[in-house]
Parts: C-alpha cells; sequence; structure tokens
C-alpha cells in the first residue's frame, strides 16, 4: 500500500512517499556552540531559544541565557558525581540526579540559577540505583530506580523536588531477570499531559525491551513489551510522548553503535503497544524528542547521528553525522542537543 502525505514544513512542502522515505526543501542542521566543557553531558533540559540547561560527568551543571553564546559552569559547589539528568522550570529553577548505586543516587535543586543548590534527596539503600527524572509540572515528579527485590523503585515529590518519598511497589509489576533502565539522555523516563498524572518509563537488560505506565503519579503500573531488542546492554533507551497516545522509543545497544535493527518504535494508544518503525535510523539512538514546526516532528540523536521523522516516528531520514546523547525541545519548537566533549548545539529551522 502506497502512503502519501503532503506537509508544510516552515515555508516549504514536504512530501513523503511510501518506504522511500522523504524530501525536504532543506533539512535543519546543528549550530555548535563553544561551552569550554569537555564532560559528556547527557542531562538537557530547553527552557526556550534562549535558555537552556546541560548537565553531566563530574558534578557540571552548564547554563545559557543568551541562546548559547556564553556557558557558566553553576553546578553544586564540591560535587563530583554524575549528574545524568536535570530537569529545568525557567533560567532560576532547576532539578539534577546524580547515578550510581547507594548513596551516589542524589537529587539536587537549585532556585537562584545555580548560585547555590539543595541536596533533597539521598539514597541509602545500596540496591537502589536511579537512572532518570521526569516532571509534569513544576511540582509533581518522579525518579526512577533500578529493580530493588524484583521490582523498579519510584521517587516521587509533589513540591517541585524540596523533599521526595519512596513510593509503595505493590503496584508494580515484576522485573524480569536482568531488566533494568538506561541513565543515558535523561529520558528513560517521561511525562506528558501537564498535571494529568500520566509518566512511562523504558527498559532492557532483560528477555524483552518493555515500556511501564501510569496514570496515577507513580502508584500503579501497567507493562507491555515492544518490538525493540533487548539483552545485557540492549533495549530502549528513550521514550518521547506528545500526549497520552502518541509515543516514540529509540534504542539499541551501545556496544554495537552503527547497527541497531528495529531500534525505532511506535504507538498511538498510550503504549499499550507498539509497532516497529516502517524506515528505522538503524543505529543506536539515546536521545528522542517531539517538536512542533507547523505540524509534529519527531528528532533522535546517538553518537553516530541525528534523524528526523515527519510522520510520527514511522519514516526516518538522517541529516547530521555529529555525536549526540540528548535532545530536548521547547513547545515553541527550539531544539538543543547534548552530548561528549562538552558538545552542546542548537537546530537551526531552514
Amino acid at each position: 500500500m502506497r502512503l502519501r502525505m503532503i506537509s508544510t514544513l516552515l515555508t516549504g512542502v514536504v512530501v513523503l512517499t511510501g518506504t522511500a522515505g522523504f524530501t525536504t526543501p532543506r533539512d535543519p542542521d546543528w549550530r555548535l556552540h563553544d561551552t569550554g566543557a569537555t564532560v559528556r553531558l547527557r542531562g538537557l533540559a530547553a527552557i526556550s531559544e534562549r535558555v537552556a540547561w546541560a548537565s553531566g560527568a563530574a558534578g557540571t551543571v552548564l547554563r545559557t541565557v543568551d541562546g548559547g553564546r556564553n556557558w557558566r559552569q553553576v553546578g553544586p559547589a564540591e560535587v563530583s558525581l554524575e549528574l545524568r539528568d536535570i530537569e529545568a522550570f525557567d533560567a532560576d529553577h532547576a532539578v539534577a540526579l546524580s547515578i550510581g548505586p547507594g548513596d551516589q543516587s542524589r537529587v539536587y535543586r537549585t532556585d537562584n540559577g545555580g548560585r547555590t543548590w539543595t541536596e533533597t534527596f539521598r539514597n541509602t539503600d545500596e540496591r537502589a540505583f536511579y537512572d532518570c527524572l521526569a516532571f509534569s509540572d513544576r511540582n509533581h515528579g518522579l525518579a526512577l530506580s533500578d529493580p530493588v527485590d524484583g521490582r523498579f523503585r519510584i521517587l516521587s515529590t509533589s513540591d517541585g523536588g524540596r523533599t521526595w518519598e519512596v513510593l509503595p511497589t505493590a503496584g508494580m509489576p515484576a522485573a524480569l531477570d536482568g531488566e533494568f533502565a538506561f541513565a543515558a539522555s535523561g529520558t528513560c523516563l517521561v511525562t506528558a499531559d501537564r498535571s494529568a498524572g500520566r509518566a512511562w518509563f523504558a527498559t532492557g537488560g532483560g528477555a524483552s525491551a518493555r515500556v511501564f505506565h501510569t496514570d496515577d503519579r507513580g502508584r500503579t503500573w501497567r507493562v507491555t513489551a515492544s518490538p525493540v531488542p533487548s539483552g545485557p546492554s540492549a533495549g530502549i533507551y528513550s521514550l518521547a510522548f506528545r500526549d497520552a497516545r502518541h509515543g516514540i522509543a529509540l534504542g539499541g545497544d551501545y556496544t554495537t553503535p552503527a547497527s541497531a535493527p528495529d531500534g525505532a518504535a511506535t504507538s498511538h494508544d498510550g503504549g499499550r503497544t507498539w509497532t516497529p518503525a516502517r524506515s528505522q535510523p538503524g543505529e543506536y539512538r539515546s536521545g528522542s524528542a517531539w517538536v512542533k514546526r507547523g505540524g509534529w516532528l519527531t528528532l533522535a540523536v546517538g553518537p553516530t547521528g541525528s534523524d528526523l521523522s515527519l510522520d510520527g516516528g514511522n519514516h526516518w531520514r538522517r541529516f547530521d553525522s555529529g555525536s549526540f546523547d540528548s535532545v530536548d525541545c521547547t513547545p515553541g519548537g527550539h531544539c538543543w542537543a547534548s552530548g561528549e566533549q562538552g558538545r552542546i548545539a542548537s537546530l537551526r529551522w531552514h
């Protein structure tokens, strides 16, 4: 069956035809910014065209308020942990997660643009390892730990990350043998529909790469298998939902980044079922995002390049070969990416 879709991208016309992919008047491209950093930046929060935050190794938190011309290191003083995820609400308020076993998993909050930070959570269970966090609004957020006693653990806040509680696991399905989440880009746990209580997290490592979904702010979860291959270092590394129904899952195996068959999948029913993309990126991807540019587009990034989809993740086209780990976009359509060697870029649309 031949599929034809005509859509408007900025001032041009985009034609998508079946499995042949699509053509655009001109693909977007990444504009690299000089950050002065050399560490890997896996945490990323896009606020606007001018404001963005990024976090990474050695307690690094970078912030720009002038569109990327200048970046300041504003990380917590005397903290050298891996800050793998950061969620920011504006230029002043942000919450960062450090990962690792036991007390290496911590949460920090700033209310003054990073001039000072308060540690608001420190994990005391040596069996727990927190991977990522996500907020549905300025108050309600969740953080995800790998399984403890056979079940994934959820941390919850209702006051913007100032205080946290570990939720009971009675409503969490049992984990598979070897199953865990990937702390690769801050998108193993995501939300959609502000204040609706919905969240999703993705896994790998076990016999199946799965997606868990909650409608009640993490109290109860349901889980479904995906077609993305899973293994000791393979599975879903990134999720993105534009609303309660439409989602994309990206992944692969980071040990074989140049090959990821069936590494992309889509859902149109809130994550209950997943379908492999018809045209795959074909390589390992660790970050993904939705962006509204007239219609909805989707982005995927990884160490071997960046891809664009014009049809909700069903067909993908490579537009850049540079290395990035994370991508995030604002409601206004401004996208940022971050990765190794302090790389940060903003997306230019043509």
